[in-house]
């Protein structure tokens, strides 16, 4: 089994979740800017890139569309690199990591970015299903069958952790 190592680590500024000074930077740029500080800062040759692994909970509006491919097409990366985006709500960066070292780790890819971008002042939490439930689009994200297993109409992982089961 071959080894996976972190070569770099990158991150953007920090900033309030409402009403920053990154407001008014696309979520793909923002996620853009670190694939190309990651491409500088290890010399790498961008074509080398087997996979970008994205981590992103709020897929919708500008975080919408194979997020993940569009930081890559925002980027100076290569029209070649592959990109996918992943949803494991606030592990999603982390299953990213998890999901690259496995590549790497099995002998199927090389070199993986892992990363996450979320902009939640663009793109506010929940708002991948309550813009939908607004337009009266669908019954939401719990079918009758979550609903029935857990005798609530809206379900919370919290909520489900709590229950005794037999």
């Amino acid at each position: 089994m071959a080894d996976a190592y972190i070569v770099e680590a990158v991150r953007t500024a920090g900033g309030r979740a409402r009403r920053g000074g990154l407001i008014d930077v696309h979520p793909a740029d923002l996620g853009a800017t670190i694939l190309n500080a990651l491409v500088d800062r290890t010399g790498v040759d961008p074509a080398a890139i087997e996979d970008v692994i994205v981590g992103c909970v709020s897929q919708a509006g500008e975080q919408a569309f194979a997020f993940g491919r569009n930081l890559v097409l925002a980027s100076k990366l290569p029209d070649s690199v592959p990109a996918v985006t992943i949803d494991r709500q606030c592990g999603s960066s982390q299953q990213a990591l998890h999901f690259a070292a496995q590549a790497i780790m099995s002998g199927t890819q090389d070199l993986v970015i892992a990363a996450g971008a979320e902009s939640m002042t663009r793109v506010p939490m929940g708002s991948n299903y309550q813009l939908h439930a607004a337009a009266g689009v669908g019954i939401g994200p719990w079918p009758k069958s979550i609903q029935n297993r857990y005798g609530v109409a809206e379900f919370s992982q919290f909520h489900g952790a709590q229950i005794d089961r037999p």
